[in-house]
Parts: structure tokens; sequence; C-alpha cells
């Protein structure tokens, strides 16, 4: 038991957070906080003069190395002859990057002395003029700066580049860019802020110590505590309006004060007395005696109702324990106890209700469930009547007229024979005095206790309204359901026979509570709607509608919205050069516009991505590139001095997207695929056999900072390639793998067509209520027959392009061709004489016969040729010009080792050859 002086009978040992607590109550705890934060202050000033002091160091050094390079690149043998020569670029771009690599700095530019970049480590950089003043340098004087600008922010330094006479020729910059300056700082935080944190937990503990031994000596007390304590005491005995009574373990009382003598009578003399000997209620007697707990016991003391509560009080110097006994006077509670009921049983209505009322986003079932938790606790009948425009999801405006006339969107009673208009009837308001006009031009609720005296409301309907009040409709209350202002709908609340108690005032307070909560509700699910709405007029422009015609796949598809909203996910079919076709399909984080419009932009990426005819993972590299400019285009704040920017509503950025990529060659059966953070495809190989290969999945789109990484799959005639989305997989209830498993049962079935294989794995699949969009596309791949392929060598001789004509004509006869013969040979010689002119052996022709005829010619170089018009004195450049003219399509795709340059000729436009013919073997001097 705790003396009077607050300290406990044994020793304890004081805690750091002890004496924190003791800091406004005692001397020791006082002087610990005031050394405490002079240690704090000390060893954070320390710090941060260390990160300055490293932080200029960084600096200096950075000038230091800038400045070395760049003197040692200008004074390096050549570099003056070099920049005199017709081409610096040529000369000196190489040089640089090698002296960039060996000295370490991020740059080294090679300028004129206008300040146009030679070379610069940037290579999209060379021939623009680099920023800054450049003025010293080119006055032979060298400087290093921290230069503030564009392309980057970097310590760089300039210096002159003379030739034999001393004139000043040039210019070389070097730097290294802040935020690599800022590397070494970062590299040495830990070190300081673990030593700045040492030294806080040792200054903190020495400080403790020091308090420790204060407290010692002043025993931890002050005249203010004991002055607290003081009164404390007195107001127990002498201001509480409870009674206390303490009471030994030999039953003798201890302590009472003065309520506890008001409400027990007790006598002047009754401490240190037995409680049998006080005159107590016989039933409180026995309590105090038996020594038992007690909680909120009532029982009487005169005219009194008390409620009691006993509890054992700890033991202490080895004496038994006693007990405290609190006193409350619960007389008027009593009376008060039907009130209260009452009005506990509204809070839990009004409780139920915000549980109840928006559990979905729909307004239709909004009203009803404001219907439903009125009935049968507040109202025996509940009607709810909603405009149109609301039922629409559409903002409702105050035309005029509006409110007169509603549709009843729910009623809820507790019999099912009422006398009310069914729900899906236009319910007109037509009388101003009725108390549903009342209410809407009021936009309060309004109170009709008695119908029989309710003469506007029985004006509105003479017929309707007898037929009410024979049932026994006799009380009503009309609420206008108002959100923000607006008014949604109207909510009325009837009592008939089964309650013959009339609505009262109180009842019109908490109708109206009750249809402001409905009403925001409402208003949620109604601008839900309109988002819903506007997000699948939204998505469904942006998907694909129908899917590309090609021969290398048999492809079908399912796109299922998620019920909780539209979202980001999306699948596509691309044709690609050479009867290729790529499948993609993706995933954006999150539902609803930003998510729908989001994917849109990623698609319409893909799409101009794939143009290129880029390997996948290049593709998906570019693809994370772009995201992460719109990530900081998107989150960047507003200009502060800007007014029309500080009205922009912010814009959210892509938070996270997946996407898988694949290309199906039908050539070779190769299939290239590339994943960023996606699940993989399923195989489903020939005979019924399922796959799920296993690829290197890179990190999702956006995230940045790892390459991603390419798989092949050779596939077999036949074989069927199915591309999902996770919201296919798992849910609430069902778990990734285990999804996987279901879907590789489901995909074993033979004989099925793509669109076949579409619905049965939906129905295996699909959850009654998926929280996530679902995206499907099966595949079935074809392979292009070898009798459709002609492949040739061609050596390295102008001669050999009349073979390559002669062979390639005899092979379109073969196929019967021979309406595009004349294209072909004109197409096929400009291409192969200038692989032969401008390209890199091996050079090979390949002719494919898939829906067109398509022409390739591959060589081991890596340039590619641009159309141009040549000049009526040109003697060549004319090749391309007439490739273009004689093919649908064509263009360039890079190789691993070279190029292929296409080209598709349509048989059912190849066209006619010219009347008078032309000579191949002389249009082979006008190639490019």
């Amino acid at each position: 038991m705790t003396g009077r002086s607050g300290r406990s009978g044994e020793a304890r040992p004081v805690s750091l957070l002890a004496h924190l607590s003791l800091a406004r109550r005692s001397l020791s705890g006082q002087v610990f906080a005031l050394e405490a934060v002079i240690v704090l202050v000390l060893i954070t000033a320390a710090t941060l003069a260390l990160v300055f002091q490293a932080r200029y160091d960084s600096q200096q050094d950075a000038r230091h190395r800038s400045l070395a390079a760049a003197e040692a690149f200008a004074h390096a043998p050549g570099l003056p002859a070099a920049l005199a020569s017709s081409n610096p670029t040529a000369a000196l771009q190489a040089r640089a990057e090698g002296a960039r690599r060996a000295s370490g700095v991020d740059f080294i530019a090679v300028l004129s002395k206008d300040g146009v970049r030679y070379t610069d480590s940037r290579p999209e950089l060379i021939g623009r003029r680099a920023t800054g003043d450049l003025a010293r340098a080119v006055a032979g004087q060298p400087f290093t700066e921290v230069f503030t600008g564009q392309p980057s922010d970097a310590v760089r330094a300039v210096v002159p580049v003379r030739d034999d006479r001393g004139a000043v020729i040039g210019l070389v910059s070097t730097g290294i860019e802040v935020q690599n300056v800022g590397q070494v700082l970062r590299g040495q935080l830990p070190l300081l802020l673990g030593s700045a944190a040492g030294a806080l937990l040792l200054g903190t503990g020495g400080v403790a110590l020091v308090s420790r031994r204060l407290r010692r000596q002043t025993r931890g007390l002050g005249a203010t505590e004991m002055a607290r304590m003081n009164e404390h005491h007195e107001a127990v005995l002498h201001a509480v309006r409870e009674g206390v009574l303490i009471v030994d373990a030999d039953h003798r009382l201890l302590l009472a004060n003065d309520e506890a003598r008001r409400l027990l009578d007790l006598p002047p003399d009754a401490e240190q007395r037995h409680v049998g000997d006080l005159g107590l209620d016989p039933g409180m007697t026995e309590l105090l005696v038996s020594g038992r707990v007690a909680t909120d016991e009532v029982h009487l003391a005169g005219d009194r109702l008390l409620a009691v509560n006993v509890r054992p009080t700890k033991a202490f110097g080895g004496r038994a324990s006693g007990s405290v006994m609190t006193l409350r006077d619960t007389t008027e509670l009593a009376a008060l106890s039907g009130r209260a009921e009452v009005a506990r049983e509204r809070l839990q209505l009004l409780y139920d209700a915000g549980v109840r009322i928006g559990t979905s986003l729909d307004v239709v079932r909004t009203a009803e469930e404001l219907s439903e938790v009125a009935v049968p606790r507040f109202a025996d009948f509940v009607t709810v009547e909603l405009l149109e425009p609301v039922l629409r999801g559409d903002e409702p405006t105050p035309a005029p007229g509006m409110h007169t006339e509603m549709r009843r969107a729910a009623m809820s009673g507790v019999r099912s024979d009422q006398p009310l208009q069914p729900v899906g009837d236009v319910i007109r308001f037509v009388v101003p005095t009725a108390p549903m006009a009342a209410a809407l031009d009021a936009g309060r609720g309004v109170l009709a206790p008695d119908l029989n005296a309710a003469m506007g409301w029985r004006a509105q309907d003479a017929d309707g309204t007898r037929v009410a009040l024979d049932y026994g409709l006799h009380s009503l209350i009309s609420v206008p359901l108002q959100a923000r202002g607006v008014v949604l709908g109207m909510a009325n609340f009837w009592r008939a026979a089964d309650t013959p108690e009339a609505f009262d005032e109180e009842d019109l307070s908490f109708a109206e509570e009750l249809g402001a909560r409905a009403a925001v509700s409402i208003d949620n699910a109604r601008r839900y709607t309109r988002e819903h709405a506007t997000a699948v007029t939204l998505q469904r422009s942006l998907l694909p509608r129908v899917l590309p015609d090609v021969s290398a796949v048999d492809v079908a598809f399912r796109y299922l919205p998620a019920k909780a909203g539209v979202g980001g996910d999306w699948f596509d079919v691309i044709p690609l050069p050479g009867a290729r076709v790529a499948l993609v399909v993706g995933d954006v984080v999150g539902h609803g516009v930003h998510a729908a419009a989001t994917m849109g932009r990623l698609r319409t990426a893909v799409h101009n991505f794939s143009t290129l005819d880029m390997p996948p993972d290049e593709l998906l590299g570019h693809l994370d590139e772009l995201i992460d400019r719109i990530d900081q285009m998107e989150s960047a704040e507003p200009d502060p001095g800007d007014p029309e920017g500080q009205e922009v509503e912010e814009t959210a950025g892509i938070t996270g997207a997946t996407c898988l990529y694949a290309v199906y060659d039908p050539v070779s059966g190769l299939c290239t695929l590339a994943s960023a953070g996606h699940p993989g495809p399923a195989l489903v190989h020939a005979d019924g056999r399922v796959e799920f290969p296993e690829l290197p999945t890179g990190l999702p789109l956006g995230v940045g900072g790892m390459p991603f990484e390419t798989s092949t799959l050779r596939l077999s005639e036949g074989s069927r390639l199915v591309l999902f989305t996770d919201g296919l997989l798992e849910d609430r209830d069902r778990d990734f793998d285990t999804g996987l498993t279901l879907l590789g049962e489901t995909l074993s079935r033979p004989g099925r067509s793509p669109d076949q294989a579409c619905s049965d794995v939906l129905a295996a699949l699909l959850f009654p209520s998926p929280s996530d969009d679902i995206a499907l596309l099966v595949a079935d791949t074809r392979r292009l027959e070898p009798s459709r392929i002609a492949e040739w060598e061609v050596p390295g001789d102008p001669v050999a392009v009349s073979r390559v004509r002669r062979e390639a004509a005899a092979q379109l006869v073969a196929w019967g061709l021979e309406e595009v013969s004349f294209s072909a040979e004109l197409v096929l010689s400009e291409l192969t004489t200038n692989a032969i002119r401008y390209g890199n052996a091996p050079i090979r022709v390949r002719l494919l016969h898939d829906r067109n005829l398509i022409c390739e010619v591959s060589d081991g170089s890596s340039t590619s040729p641009h159309l141009r018009y040549a000049a009526t004195t040109d003697e060549g450049g004319r090749g391309l010009f007439l490739v273009a003219q004689y093919a649908e399509r064509w263009g360039t795709r890079y190789t691993e080792r070279g190029k292929v340059i296409w080209a598709e000729l349509s048989p059912a436009g190849g066209g006619e050859p010219p009347s008078a013919p032309l000579d191949l073997d002389a249009l082979e001097d006008l190639a490019w």
C-alpha cells in the first residue's frame, strides 16, 4: 500500500521514461530534461557542421577532378589537329569517351569557341550549343563552377584548347553531375548519424545518472507535490460527490467522507466502529462483512437507491487487506431510465443505419436499405422517391417543376398488403400544402401527426388517401433527401394501426437525421454510377473491339470489368512485318476513369513502339521510361506564382502497371516473350498437355532500375498460347497458385476452338463478384508451310541481282502470283542492289507467300536507308522511291547481326506493269 509520501515501501530502479515523467514534477526531473536538451543541441550542431563540411569537401574534390580531367584532355597530343579537321566529332568522340571512363568524370565535351559541342557523353547533344557563360575560357582562362541548367546540374570545368601559336581554338568541358557529387556525402551519412546517435546515448546516459543521484538527495518530493497530495485528500473527504468508505480487515470503519456520511446518515463517531454497529441496511452490512467484489449493485438506504461498488485494498506491512466501498445516488437516474431507454434505442437505430445504409454503390439498393432499416423500429411503412436524373447517376438540376415529380425507388412495411403506390410508379406532388410538397419547398422535414386533418395530403389524391385512411395510416413525416444542398429525392415515414402513437417533434428530428445520413450515401452511389458509366464508355473506346485477321494465330478474347468499377487491364494483337504477330496483355493498378485512361495511354504507346519492330525487352524498356516521364510530369507541383495552376486539380500518376509482350514468328515457330511484373502465359501443347513456362519476370513498369530479359519458346504445330491477367486467377477467396492449377485443368480439355476455350475458362474460374478486371487472350498458333517460303544466298556481286530476279519470278509462277511478278522483281532488284552496294555480308533474300507477298532482303549492316526525292540531275537515289510506289508497305527491322528491309505486295493490288517494259538491269543504277 502506498504511503502518504507517495513512495512505496520497496525501492525500485528508475528508468529513463520515469525520469522523463518526473520532468514537470520534481527538481531532478527538470534538471534531467534541461541537460538532455543541451546534449541534444550540442550533438545536433556538431553533426550538422560535419555534414556541411563533408558536402563542401565533396564539391571541392569534384572541382579538382573536373579541372584535372579537362586540363589533361585539352593538352592531349593531336587535339588541335582534330579540331581543325573537317569532322572533329568523328575524330574526337571515341577519345573523349575513353578519357571520360578513365578519369571517372560524368562527361567530357569538346566545344568550339562558340560553345557548339563536337563531342559529348550524350550523343543527342552533339551539335548543340552549351549553355552557361564560357567567356572566360574563350579568353584563355580555365575555370570551374557549379553549373545549374540543361542538360543537368553539375560541377564542371572549362579549359581552353590552344594551337601552336597559343591562340584559343576550342574548349574542353568536363564535369561531375551534382547528384553524383552527393553520393560521397550519402556514403558518409550512416557513419555520421551513427556517431551522433552513440554520442546522444552516452550523453543521455550520463545525464540520467546525474538526475538519479539528485533524485536520491531530494527524495523526489517538493512543495508542489505535497500541496497536491493535500488537495487530493481534502477533495476526497469533502468535495467529491461520491461516497467513500474504507474498512479494515477487522471490518471496522477507517474513513468515511462527507458524501458517505450524508447518504448513509452515519453518526459523528462512526470511524473505528464495527460496520455492524453503524445502522446500515442489512444487505449493505452483509456486503461489507463478506469482503466480496461488487459492481453497481443497487441497495436501499432509507428512501434512496444507491449504486454500490466494492474492491479490496492491497496488503501493506504484513497486514491483511480491507475493502473500499463507493456509493452513488441513483434515485433521480431511475426516474429518467424510461426516457434514456428510448434515446438509447434511437442511437442504436442511427448506428445501425450508418452500418446498413450505403453498403453498395447502387442508388436503388441504397434507397431500399433506408426503407428497411426504419421498419419496424421507427415506422410501420417507409417509401423512398428519387428524381429521375439521380436514378441515372446524373447531377439533378434545379429546373422549374422538377421536384413535383419523382419515381418511387423503394418501399418497406410491416405488412405486404399496403395501400401505397408500388415501386416504379411516378409520384407527383401537385398540392403545395401537402406534407411532401411543403417539405421540398422548405428544405426540411414536415410532420403531419394526424392524417385525417391533413387536408393538403387528402386533396392530392382523394381516392388513394381515403383507402390509406381506411387501412389505418394515421401519421406521416416527410423528409427531403438533400446532399451538398441539392435535393435528390424524398423519404416518407408512415405509422398505421400497428403503432397507435403518432409521430412527435422528437421523431421529426430523428427522421431528419436519418434522411441526412441516407442522402449522403445515395449521393455517393449516384456519383459512382456516373463515374462508372464514364469509365465504361472511356474503356470501350480504348480497348480493341475487333482483333486484326492474321494468319499466324487464331485468336479469341474475353474482357470483364470488375464489379467494383472499370479497371486498367488491356490486351492486344498487333500484326508485325514478316507474317509475325505480337500478343500483349497488361494491367494497370486501380479502378475508375484514371485507370482506364492510363490503360489507353499504355496501349497506344505499345502500338507506337511495336511499329519500330524492336525486341520485347527493348519495347518494355521504352515503355518503362515513358511511364517514368509521365509520373514525373503528373506529380510535379504547380507553380506557386501561377494562379491558374493553383486551381488545377492534382492528378495521380501511374501507381503501378504490368505488361507481357510476346512476338510469334510463324516461319520459325519461335515465340519471344518479355514480362514487366506480369504473370507468364500458359502453353497448351497439341496433345493437351498444359505447361506454364518460367519467364524472367522483371519489375513492374515505372519502377525502373533493372533491364528486362527475354525468353524464347519453340512452339510446335497446333500449340496454344493463353495470356491472362491476375484477376482471372486470384481473389479474396482464392490465391494465385490455386487459380493457376484450376486454369491448367480447364485448358487441358482437347478439341475446342479458342472461343470455346475462353468460355470454358470463364465458366470454371469466374468469381460471382470479381474484385479485379479479367483479360483473357487465347491464341492457336499456325506455322507457315515450307512450300510457301523461298530463300537465296546472294554473293556480293552486282551480277547476282539478275539471277535473284529470275529465280524469284520462277517461284512466283509456281505460287500462281504472276500478277505481282513485275512489282516483285522491281522491289527485289532495288533492295538487293542496295544491299550489295552499301551493306555487309551475308546477304539473303527471302520470299514469304502469306496473305500478301512479303519480300525481305537482309544483310550484316545496321545502316538503314531513308526515302528521299532525287534531283533531276542525280544519277541515282530513286530506288527506295520506286519500292514505296510499288509496295503496299515497306520498312526496316534490325536483327542481332544486321537488318532486314521488307516490302509487302498485295496480289489484289499489285497493279499492271507499265506499257513500255522497263529495263530492270538499268534500274539498278537508280538504287539509293
